[in-house]
């Protein structure tokens, strides 16, 4: 399963918002059954950055994040995304 987190950071923001999100990265993926992580920066829109990490199921994402070193780290940062829905199934068998 794979996960979509979206911020609006100011530009002049970003600098700081990296220093955060890479040791959100860095304390997730210690955690059981992360696979990866990419941020981005929309194209169109530069304030509006992207956090997508790749999990080997929904339990995992949701047990990684209840750790004390994860609430200390990750949780303040995570708190601060577009609230909307994060974690989407994959479904890549309906691909061609």
């Amino acid at each position: 399963m794979f996960v979509v987190i979206r911020f609006r950071v100011g530009e002049d923001a970003q600098a700081e918002f990296a220093v955060r999100v890479r040791a959100a990265i860095d304390v997730l993926a210690k955690q059981k059954g992360f696979v990866s992580a990419q941020v981005g920066r929309n194209v169109d829109d530069p304030e509006l950055l992207a956090l997508n990490m790749e999990w080997e199921n929904v339990g995992s994402y949701r047990r990684a994040l209840s750790p004390y070193e994860v609430k200390l780290t990750a949780v303040p940062l995570l708190s601060q995304a577009v609230d909307e829905p994060t974690a989407y199934e994959d479904l890549a068998e309906l691909l061609p």
